[in-house]
């Protein structure tokens, strides 16, 4: 069952881990709206610095209060600080839950709503929920509640207490160490101004620049471009096609491929002897017929022709 909470009224938390989920609705001229936390000792304010967890120190060093961040949910958007109590250290009494629009005034931000859920029940229904008026309208921040110890266990307080001077009077009120930064120089030695880079702590506590600015996001380095290495390093003799070493090519190629001997036929075939007389070589490899001489003695005489040519 959910509680619906007015200024003032608590509620015990039988919870170990809270989630408490700051909501509002976007719209034109609605401001950004960020939430934070504040861990106050026993006495009431802060030990140290360290005890604020807000977006540019989104949690604290003792892990247990951190921020989650920001998310869109049907038409409202969220901001969400989660809390294990049962790790809280024993010297924090109170845990504030803030929201601050960064110098825009919450009479721009519409339904503004703070609810608490048991963060170990992802499907549970809120534990309880309160919806923050401003009192005036013109506060930048506000203490919408506050996570307190009783006796053994933990409860949780609306409150709605507003601050005109924004995250910086509030959390300075509480004991946080704001530093202003130093002044700017009229000019550097360009001619432009110079500012001093945001911090989210300084040596003295936590700048105002910090207060104020929303950490970046976090931007690959881009990579550094290299030239590319020679196709060939020089005295290295070229490579074959698919790694197969190269072959010597024959001083003349036969056609067809076919490997003959130097002044060999075609088609690869042997090479005539050469006659003497003509040196020649016949056509496709066959022995030459012999020489024929210039003309017949006086004593040739054919030879015999056959009895068909003899005369009966």
């Amino acid at each position: 069952m959910t509680h619906a909470m007015l200024k003032g009224s608590n509620v015990p938390l039988e919870a170990t881990t809270v989630r408490a989920v700051l909501r509002w609705s976007p719209g034109q001229g609605v401001p950004d709206v960020d939430a934070s936390a504040l861990l106050l000792g026993l006495d009431g304010r802060v030990r140290s610095d360290e005890d604020f967890v807000f977006y540019n120190q989104p949690r604290h060093p003792s892990g247990q209060v951190w921020r989650l961040g920001k998310k869109r949910v049907a038409e409202h958007l969220t901001d969400t600080i989660q809390t294990d109590l049962a790790g809280v250290e024993a010297g924090v009494g109170r845990i504030l839950l803030i929201a601050s629009a960064d110098d825009v005034t919450f009479d721009r931000v519409r339904a503004l709503r703070i609810l608490l859920y048991d963060a170990q029940d992802a499907d549970g229904e809120a534990l309880a929920h309160f919806d923050i008026k401003p009192e005036t309208g013109e506060e930048t921040a506000l203490i919408c509640g506050e996570l307190y110890r009783r006796g053994d266990g933990w409860k949780f307080r609306a409150l709605g207490e507003g601050y005109s001077n924004g995250l910086e009077g509030l959390a300075t009120d509480f004991g946080i160490s704001v530093e202003e930064p130093e002044a700017l120089p009229e000019s550097g030695t360009d001619g432009a101004a110079q500012r001093p880079p945001a911090t989210t702590q300084t040596p003295g506590g936590v700048s105002s620049e910090a207060l104020t600015q929303p950490q970046a996001p976090l931007v690959p380095a881009p990579e550094v471009s290299r030239p590319l290495p020679p196709e060939q390093p020089a005295g290295v003799p070229a490579q074959p096609a698919y790694g197969y070493p190269p072959q010597q090519p024959p001083a003349t190629q036969p056609a067809y491929g076919y490997p003959h001997p130097a002044g060999g036929p075609a088609y690869g075939y042997p090479p005539a002897p050469a006659t003497a007389a003509a040196g020649a070589v016949s056509g496709y490899g066959f022995p030459p017929p012999p020489a024929p001489s210039a003309s017949p003695g006086p004593d040739f005489r054919l030879p015999p022709q056959g009895p068909q040519f003899i005369g009966r």
